[in-house]
């Protein structure tokens, strides 16, 4: 069986996970990074990659997958391991008794002294429609991992949420046309998002519904009942933006003390189990605001606690980044991976 090994596992390639190997890194520490989506990123990734973030120290503005490029290429000089499109499925203690062993879903295992938990909200399944699920994948998505995928098409989102919005804005330039589906008259959305969505090229149907959807091998057409009213609209695409059932998935077996659904944490991060930490929104502690930043910080104080467990006697402050041109401290992160159909992300 193949396997990975690392001075730090981080299970979720989220801000929160790529920032924990980046900090792990900056103390010489090695890393892999386990995530169950084909592409890092984590939620950002998959459900708004387009939409701005403003609540990112340092950024006025950010669009989330260049927040993403951006983690990832500050965690890219210390080499972290990256096992995409795997879930991590189990969490023993290895041999020796001294470290952890992730075994991954489909097969393989990890290896680690220490491991990150930066899963996010866990275990995410989007909530669908029975007249979607024949299309899924033949026209039918959750998410936009590339606009232009949809230029020129016509696009019809379903859902009245902040991602039915937000993609509805960012596709109405370069998609045919848009078509927004909400079964309520009111949106949930955010009122100023709305305010823009009825200013913008997009076709908005409130108090209606999908009842079916055609096409030979791929999508063609959508059945929309407004009122009393049966539409035919063209579609090539439709986004079901119609949010998520979240859980902790294999997480919730691992032994950890789990509070209200999240991994409960002290002040340094750590679990009920030695040497495991989480961060993050799938973590949870008195006072905890769920913000992009809050967890990138969460990630910083796990990783500079597991450097000082996992090395004795070192500090847990680190160096200054500023005394190291190239991210760099004095210990170059060790390699101590293996593969595991691991490739670096360029």
């Amino acid at each position: 069986m193949h396997q990975a090994s690392a001075d730090v596992a981080v299970v979720g390639a989220g801000p929160a996970g790529l920032y924990a190997a980046y900090c792990a890194g900056f103390r010489g520490l090695s890393s892999v990074i386990v995530d169950a989506l084909p592409e890092p990123g984590g939620q950002i990734a998959a459900l708004y990659p387009e939409k701005k973030i403003h609540d990112v120290a340092g950024h006025v503005a950010v669009r989330g997958r260049e927040l993403i490029e951006r983690l990832v290429a500050q965690a890219a000089p210390f080499d972290p391991r990256y096992l995409l499109g795997r879930t991590a499925a189990t969490l023993t203690r290895d041999a020796h008794g001294t470290g952890w062993e992730i075994g991954l879903e489909g097969g393989g295992r990890v290896r680690a002294g220490a491991v990150v938990i930066a899963a996010g909200l866990g275990r995410s399944v989007p909530r669908t429609l029975p007249c979607l699920r024949p299309y899924e994948g033949r026209g039918v998505a959750h998410h936009v991992p590339r606009l232009d995928e949809h230029r020129d098409r016509d696009v019809v989102i379903v859902g009245g949420g902040d991602s039915a919005v937000d993609w509805a804005l960012a596709l109405a330039p370069i998609a045919r046309s848009v078509t927004v589906v909400h079964r309520r008259s009111a949106f949930r959305a955010h009122e100023h998002g709305v305010r823009q969505l009825y200013a913008a090229d997009v076709r908005v149907l409130t108090d209606a519904q999908v009842t079916a959807c055609h096409g030979v091998r791929q999508l063609e057409e959508v059945r929309v009942k407004a009122g009393e009213e049966e539409l035919r609209l063209p579609a090539q695409a439709l986004v079901g933006a119609l949010g998520f059932l979240t859980s902790l998935g294999p997480v919730a077996d691992w032994g950890l003390k789990v509070e209200n659904r999240l991994i409960a944490v002290d002040r340094a991060m750590r679990t009920n189990l030695p040497r495991v930490y989480a961060v993050g929104d799938i973590c949870a502690y008195e006072g905890r605001v769920p913000l992009i930043s809050v967890g990138l910080g969460e990630a910083a104080t796990a990783a500079n606690h597991a450097a000082v467990e996992l090395r004795p006697g070192s500090r847990l402050a680190p160096e200054h980044s500023t005394d190291h041109s190239t991210g760099h401290s004095k210990d170059h992160a060790s390699d101590h991976s293996t593969d595991l159909d691991a490739v670096p992300v360029p």
